[in-house]
């Protein structure tokens, strides 16, 4: 017999199928920052590290993004390029090495480009915390529907949730969603890719693996090129991230379109778990003593690389990129290849050691309007570079760069702030310190 003594029954309410839908709720922040991947979470944090009250929204119903939600499994960017990689990208970044560092849930890679792989449960769980700890207030399951903006600014922006719609007003906001949807609905200029965009990566982490017997990477490359048809893999290349002290790795082995467009996107998405499974099984019947007993421990969401972009005040170009141009307005910097994923193939440009690109300001902000500054995979560049800058260590740092010009801003314009005094407090993501 069900105890109803432990729910109060006291007072219930009648709800009738024809009532007008309920008032829209109204909330407000100095700083709104849409979209809670690594670049909203970097940008949220860092502007209520500097006494706003900040407001921070994401169509999924946790934190995280793609990072923790697409089980990407590795931080990219935030080194230069080896034999002796130096730290390029910090705030919220050294918080979170360390802390992620003493769980034991980060794993340095010896070889490559400086990345780390990381434990996406841990750092799920990492960024929850710093969150709540910096009294965000979260809007979870929150899809963008509409913009208000006027005089060249923002004013408001409605989010449609499953428990009511609500409307949320800021002095400042940040489009941190990788799409530029914020931009887009605010009826700016935004840019997509032509003729097919770029491929997304469906991921997938695996256990049961014999670390010890790993087959080198020209025989894995060698054998995916020559039975990737076989099994169905649209990607004649990829990569297994092995995590020995967790006991698992991430499996990056697959293409898969993005679509801005709703229907298409949903079966492009199921169409990537399939590859991911193909994948699997490429593992297991192809190298059977390192793979033969693996399984798939957890699904990633579609892992989206480029789709839609804002319109900036400048366009960073692969032509800054290959040259390494330091710009005036500067305000992060990373070594990350150039990695373009299309229908034909992917292409990988790998720059030399001691290589350093930058990202301007210019590129966070559209030019029509005062109070809305991009970061992540949605700032304006063109689709070589853009393929350099939109990984985590670029990421954190525009997201920082975006919160410390609205603060300098207040209820002015982000064109006209102190470029110098943005690159004093971004010092340690421009330059070396020590």
């Amino acid at each position: 017999m069900i105890d109803e003594a432990i729910v109060d029954n006291s007072e219930t309410l009648t709800i009738r199928k024809d009532v007008s839908r309920p008032a829209i709720q109204e909330v407000s922040a100095d700083i709104c920052v849409v979209g809670a991947g690594m670049a909203g979470v970097s940008a949220a944090l860092e502007a209520a590290g500097l006494g706003h009250k900040v407001i921070l929204i994401d169509g999924l119903p946790t934190l995280g993004g793609q990072a923790v939600n697409s089980k990407i499994g590795l931080f990219c960017g935030i080194f230069s390029n080896p034999p002796n990689p130096r730290q390029f990208t910090h705030g919220i970044a050294d918080d979170m090495l360390r802390d992620l560092g003493a769980q034991g849930a980060l794993h340095y890679l010896k070889s490559g480009l400086g990345s780390v792989i990381y434990d996406d449960l841990a750092l799920a769980r990492w960024i929850e915390k710093a969150v709540q700890d910096a009294g965000i207030t979260v809007i979870l399951g929150g899809v963008l529907r509409g913009v208000a903006n006027a005089d060249r600014r923002i004013r408001s922006v409605e989010v449609a949730t499953r428990y009511g719609d609500l409307r949320v007003a800021a002095t400042g906001f940040i489009d941190a969603t990788g799409d530029a949807a914020l931009t887009w609905q605010a009826g700016l200029p935004c840019r997509e890719p032509a003729s097919g965009g770029v491929y997304g990566t469906h991921m997938v982490v695996i256990d049961g693996i014999d670390f010890n017997n790993q087959p080198t990477r020209a025989e894995f490359v060698g054998r995916l090129e020559e039975k990737a048809h076989a099994y169905g893999l649209e990607r004649k290349d990829g990569l297994v991230f092995l995590f020995p002290e967790k006991e698992l790795a991430f499996v990056n082995m697959t293409h898969e379109e993005t679509p801005l467009e709703p229907l298409a996107a949903s079966v492009k998405s199921l169409e990537g778990k399939k590859q991911a499974e193909a994948a699997v099984e490429f593992l297991r019947k192809e190298f059977p003593i390192a793979f033969g007993k693996a399984k798939i421990r957890a699904y990633g969401l579609a892992g989206i690389r480029q789709t839609r972009w804002i319109v900036g005040s400048q366009q960073l170009t692969a032509e800054d990129v290959n040259a390494g141009l330091k710009f005036k307005d500067a305000i992060a910097r990373t070594a990350w290849p150039m990695e373009l994923h299309g229908k034909s193939g992917y292409a990988w440009h790998v720059f030399p050691k001691d290589h350093v690109h930058y990202i301007p300001f210019g590129s966070l902000t559209p030019p029509d309007v005062d109070n809305l500054v991009a970061a992540g995979r949605c700032i304006d560049a063109d689709l070589g570079a853009l393929s350099s800058i939109r990984v985590m260590g670029p990421c954190i740092a525009t997201g920082a760069a975006a919160a410390h010009a609205l603060d300098l801003a207040g209820t002015g314009s982000v064109h006209k702030i102190d470029i110098a005094a943005l690159q004093r407090r971004l010092r340690d993501n421009i330059e070396d310190t020590d």
